[in-house]
């Protein structure tokens, strides 16, 4: 790629986690809470490999939680930038458990979250548009 060219900003992060027992509540699944926790993190991991700034989180709205996930399965996020707007960034993650013995995976928990790029100062700064994909 000619050095003129601007790369295009990766949209999309993708993390694993396992759910160990300290993850859990009294019924040996996932607490909501460290879903959300871990959710906002592959948010800030998408939305900051994009905009390649500090990014904060501003909103995170519609969690649907699908399916329980057990103490000992794996779990897969998947954050994907999906708008941008002057400084700010829609990121959409898809948490999925998989059993670790059988390779079964389901949708988990769903959710969408607004980030806010900042400049060294604190303040909002502007974000790359994104491309509309070549599908």
């Amino acid at each position: 790629m000619p050095r003129s060219e601007t790369p295009t900003p990766p949209t999309e992060a993708r993390m694993t986690e396992i759910v160990f027992p300290d993850h859990t509540n009294h019924l040996g699944t996932l607490f909501g809470g460290q879903a959300l926790a871990w959710m906002d993190k592959a948010a800030f991991v998408a939305a900051s490999r994009y905009a390649r700034s500090t990014v904060v989180t501003a909103r995170s709205e519609q969690i649907d939680f699908h399916v329980a996930v057990p103490k000992g399965a794996l779990v897969e996020l998947v954050a994907r930038v999906v708008a941008t707007g002057r400084s700010s960034l829609q990121v959409e993650v898809d948490m999925y458990r998989e059993d670790l013995m059988t390779g079964d995976t389901q949708l988990a928990t769903r959710g969408r979250f607004t980030m806010v790029a900042l400049d060294v100062h604190g303040q909002p700064t502007p974000v790359p548009a994104l491309q509309p994909s070549g599908d």
